[in-house]
């Protein structure tokens, strides 16, 4: 469905008195028909300028980019006709009701008048939003608009449905809602991709993905295999009490004395991360050793501590 290879993207240009900006920098991918495929990274990793360019709504630097099978250079117009896409934003027309949003935008894709009400009440049941067929757009929940914009992004029947944070703002219960209705799409065949900053939407949804950062792919594959390449089964937290005053960070102390029971520690401000395959065993074996932390968890391993580990905790702006 969509084939990178080298792929890049820079933006400004050389002798004009602005620097030039490489926020792609030769990236290789394939998304397969049927699967939910994520892209994960900081802000600034380069996510929004690939998915642009999978869109077929920003033109490539450099490299070979194939969108179901056709190149977006030449075929452009070909490619979006078959794709369907819900952007980070809601960009509903708020001068329309529920069910005119989706009417209107069906005829953006030349379906008839008769169709174009036929497919939209179609949408409204699916994402279950048929009782508001004519309330105002801003008469809304966040949850409420997020399935418009999706059921919208489905009028065309499209192959590949690309999806740039999903479910942004939205409350716990939202988004579990909007998860089963991501998770029905893909059984119906529509292929994913998503873009999140949420590791456990990723986990939830995504069968392969890629952790992207400053340009580059840092790693890809399914999130158990990401997990099992770049962390440990399991993460013992540890919380030591602070003695208070300029003291030694006792984190900091009681790493080296934990050091060997971890395939890797993980100094925080307020706790030790110890990644191991046995959590409780490091536990009974911290206690043994005479160290008494006021609280303890074990837990296993998640994208969290994959993505934070190969891209940093340190903020980007």
């Amino acid at each position: 469905m969509v084939r990178a290879r080298g792929l890049r993207k820079s933006f400004g240009t050389e002798g004009k008195g602005e620097g030039v900006f490489e926020a792609v920098r030769g990236i290789d991918l394939e998304v397969r028909r049927g699967e939910a495929f994520g892209f994960l990274g900081p802000n600034g990793a380069g996510k929004s300028s690939t998915m642009r360019m999978v869109a077929a709504v920003s033109p490539v630097t450099a490299g070979e980019l194939r969108i179901l099978g056709l190149d977006p250079a030449t075929d452009g117009a070909a490619i979006r006709a078959r794709l369907g896409v819900c952007p980070q934003e809601d960009t509903l027309d708020t001068e329309l009701d529920v069910r005119d949003n989706l009417v209107v935008y069906a005829r953006y894709f030349g379906i008839g008048r008769a169709a174009a009400r036929a497919r939209a009440d179609e949408l409204l049941e699916l994402v279950s939003l048929a009782d508001k067929a004519r309330a105002k757009v801003d008469d809304l929940s966040g949850g409420m608009k997020r399935r418009l914009t999706i059921a919208r992004s489905l009028v065309n029947r499209p192959d590949l449905l690309l999806l740039d944070e999903p479910t942004t703002g939205l409350d716990p219960q939202a988004r579990h809602v909007l998860w089963d209705q991501l998770f029905r799409l893909k059984q119906q065949g529509v292929t994913l991709v998503i873009t999140t900053h949420y590791m456990d939407e990723a986990e939830q949804l995504c069968d392969r993905l890629v952790v992207m950062d400053k340009g580059v792919v840092a790693a890809e594959g399914s999130p158990a295999e990401l997990i099992r390449q770049h962390s440990s089964r399991e993460v013992a937290e540890l919380r030591f009490g602070h003695a208070g005053g300029d003291g030694p960070d006792p984190h900091e102390l009681h790493a080296e004395q934990v050091a060997d029971l971890a395939d890797r520690v993980e100094v925080l401000p307020d706790r030790l991360l110890v990644y191991t395959a046995d959590g409780d065993a490091v536990v009974e074996a911290v206690h043994a050793r005479g160290l008494r932390p006021v609280a303890t968890l074990v837990r296993r391993s998640t994208l969290e501590d994959v993505f934070l580990r190969l891209t940093g905790r340190t903020l980007v702006d």
